[in-house]
């Protein structure tokens, strides 16, 4: 591994090996080992091949549903296992106290099919089943002697990798038997398979992803199984355990529902994508023109940063890897200018946070929401672009507030590239994302489309060499043999979280069909919503909020919360897919357009990631900006004000997604919408023109929120207020300046 410092003016770029520990340590999805030998050769065939299998099947052809799904997870649940290392130990006791009670979890629900099954199940064949699961689960516990190293895969993932593979693989070998001969008849052994399908998704999560979507997995299950003996509303009917296993295991319900059927087909080839227009030299192309189009501006540093992070997220997968690919660049060079190292921890975060809602190319639980919604991704796209352009107009608002507070310049002339020698030497580089965004918004298929991205994304970097001496001065690397097998064993590998997190999301889909729990949860939301609203009404005195816009706020804002509580720590698409399922309901019963709701979700999906607690790309980007990770945090949050308010805004005015465009509503939100940014980006900049003090905070803040509501009566009211606010201090400061 290279470990060579590049030197900056002042500040270094962090070393290769410390931006490879904090990716390791911030996003499980990237934290893989650094295998040898003949471990690392093999892990290699398998993921280049699972990689020319995506790309083949995406320009010639699918098989059906299932078989492709279980083909897909066959290779991806156990490659986890080979290339996922054990995470690290948690905290004190817990490091036994939860491996324990999965592990009993394990036991316990094969034992209860046993029961269940009776005389049907020999009892020669329930012990051997029953001492397997056992071992399983012993193997499972923290157990040192049995994680091998970073570098090596011990006997016990290879054992865990077969079982892994084997459930997928028992479908697709027997599938004329399951699903054409007998379909809803289920053999003992179809049902003893399920458990340990059940048993290895659990596993393969927590691995991958952590203790919180493994824990939400097995406690659905549980509630599916013991629905007659909760309390209230809670409770229903409750379902045999051969059921949940035959539901959960052999239907497109479950484990092999929609969220794997979109990783496989479009997710996948999307996340490969990237990393060949990465080794393209793509990443590098968007953070010249990002320097280009804003470094020279006051504190230009900070403002080519979120420009090139919102432009390099849109093929990037991970926002945590976002963070830390374009914040070495970035985040030490906002330093040098003068930037606090929390603040430029803090604008890195949130702009590469950005990238997954920025269209043309947006996150993986984009396409899940198109499938979902049954609407063409181009018109997802579309409907994305003023949202998007909402949350980085906020964050360079303050980003600008603050250069100005600190009196900063732009970059120097010298550090700027020309424009033209840049798109000169690099407009072979825009060849396979022009055209893959061409063929979204024709309509083709997103899989189809990835397809002609990939194979231009190899075919366009030979451009240079073929140009001869006219290429010489062209950027960009060819994409040879050696690195192309490099770029599908890294896409495949960089897929793997994703689709161990949506086998496991699959548990909660499964449940929510068979028990409503969508349903009670909406309607304890929508109490909830409507009795606090009634308390708040009656402070308003003057009316100028219906009680109905009322308990929409509450609802959305309750909403908002369980998003980010439960966005905390994991990938953005399982939460929203998870949130969707629960929440769309509450939603659609205060009249919330259906594809608002589903943007809304989404949004505070992604806001997540910069959301303390456990706001992981915020805390990588203070790994290398060197400054305190939950201060961090509360900046980077700060940053993406744009990100928060703007769900609001259009779910109270959805012409903001283009439902039901007329023009009087479009300009009225538009207007309300971009006064309310910029009264509160000016809130928490805490300048404009001069510090901004506590009565003037608390009036933007309150002027601008009643603007989200769309009331043409308040609209008429709080602009010309924020204005006024705005230009008396901007004249103050003027004034102060002249004095000075």
């Amino acid at each position: 591994m290279n470990t060579a410092v590049k030197k900056g003016a002042e500040d270094p770029v962090e070393p290769v090996d410390a931006v490879d520990q904090l990716i390791e340590q911030y996003d499980p999805e990237s934290n893989f080992r650094r295998l040898a030998g003949l471990a690392a050769m093999f892990v290699t065939i398998v993921s280049v091949s699972l990689s020319g299998w995506h790309v083949y099947t995406a320009g010639f052809g699918l098989h059906n549903e299932i078989a492709h799904r279980a083909i897909h997870l066959s290779v991806v649940l156990g490659l986890c296992f080979l290339v996922f290392p054990r995470q690290k130990p948690l905290a004190g006791a817990w490091e036994w106290i939860l491996p324990i009670t999965l592990g009993s979890f394990y036991i316990l629900f094969g034992w209860w099919l046993v029961q269940a099954l009776g005389a049907d199940l020999p009892e020669s064949t329930a012990l051997i089943f029953m001492a397997l699961l056992t071992a399983v689960a012993l193997l499972t516990l923290p157990i040192k002697a049995l994680d091998g190293s970073h570098t090596s895969i011990p006997i016990r993932d290879w054992f865990f990798a077969a079982i892994s593979s084997g459930f997928s693989l028992y479908l697709l070998v027997f599938f004329d038997e399951i699903y054409i001969q007998r379909p809803g008849d289920h053999s003992n052994l179809d049902y003893m398979v399920g458990v340990f399908s059940i048993v290895m998704v659990v596993e393969v999560t927590r691995r991958t992803m952590g203790i919180f979507l493994p824990l939400l997995a097995v406690g659905v299950v549980l509630y599916g199984i013991f629905g007659p003996y909760l309390p209230g509303d809670l409770a229903h009917r409750g379902y045999s355990v051969p059921r949940v296993i035959a539901h959960l295991y052999k239907g497109t319900e479950g484990i092999y529902g929609i969220p794997v059927g979109v990783v496989a087909t479009f997710v996948f080839h999307f996340v490969l994508f990237g990393i060949m227009a990465q080794l393209t030299g793509l990443g590098q192309l968007f953070v010249n023109l990002a320097t280009i189009v804003a470094g020279r501006y006051s504190g230009g540093p900070a403002k080519v940063s979120v420009v090139s992070s919102g432009m390099f997220g849109m093929i990037s997968g991970s926002p945590i890897a976002n963070t830390v690919t374009t914040g070495v660049m970035t985040i030490p060079l906002m330093k040098r200018v003068g930037f606090s190292p929390r603040f430029a921890g803090g604008v890195e975060a949130s702009a590469s946070c950005g990238g997954q809602i920025t269209p043309p190319i947006m996150g993986a639980a984009s396409f899940i929401m198109a499938e979902t919604l049954g609407i063409p991704y181009s018109h997802l796209v579309l409907i994305a672009i003023i949202p998007a352009a909402a949350h980085y107009f906020a964050i360079l608002l303050m980003v600008h507030l603050e250069s100005k507070r600190l009196k900063l310049v732009g970059m120097d002339t010298a550090e700027i590239p020309n424009a033209w020698k840049v798109l000169a030497s690099s407009w072979h580089l825009f060849i396979p994302l022009i055209v893959m965004v061409t063929l979204l918004l024709m309509q083709y298929t997103p899989f189809l489309a990835a397809f002609w991205g990939i194979i231009l994304c190899v075919v366009c970097s030979w451009i240079p060499k073929l140009m001869g001496k006219y290429g010489r001065n062209m950027a960009g690397m060819a994409i040879g043999p050696r690195a192309l097998l490099v770029g599908m064993e890294m896409g495949a590998k960089s897929a793997l979280g994703i689709g161990a997190a949506c086998a496991c999301v699959g548990f909660v889909l499964g449940i929510l069909t068979l028990t409503g729990m969508g349903f009670k949860f909406s309607s304890f939301i929508l109490d909830v919503s409507e009795t606090v609203a009634l308390m708040v009404k009656t402070v308003d005195v003057w009316n100028w909020i219906e009680l109905s816009q009322m308990t929409i706020f509450f609802g959305l804002l309750f909403t908002a919360i369980a998003c980010i509580i439960m966005g905390a720590g994991v990938p953005t698409t399982p939460t929203y897919i998870i949130l969707a399922s629960i929440v769309a309901p509450t939603l659609a019963q205060l009249d919330v357009p259906q594809l608002a709701t589903h943007m809304f979700v989404f949004y505070f999906g992604v806001l997540a990631d910069v959301t303390p607690p456990v706001a992981l790309a915020a805390f990588a980007a203070a790994g290398i900006a060197r400054s305190e990770p939950m201060r961090t945090g509360m900046t980077a949050f700060r940053l993406s004000m744009g990100k928060a308010v703007m769900p609001f805004a259009f779910v109270y005015s959805p012409v903001l997604l283009l439902i039901n465009f007329n023009w009087p509503d479009f300009l009225h939100a538009m207007i309300s919408t971009l006064v309310a940014l910029i009264g509160l980006s000016v809130a928490y900049a805490g300048y404009f023109g001069k510090q901004i003090g506590w009565a003037a905070f608390i009036a933007l803040n309150l002027l601008s929120v009643s603007l989200v509501f769309g009331n043409p009566i308040v609209t008429m009211i709080s602009v010309p207020a924020i204005l006024l606010i705005l230009y008396w201090h901007w004249r103050e400061g003027r004034s102060n300046l002249q004095m000075a």
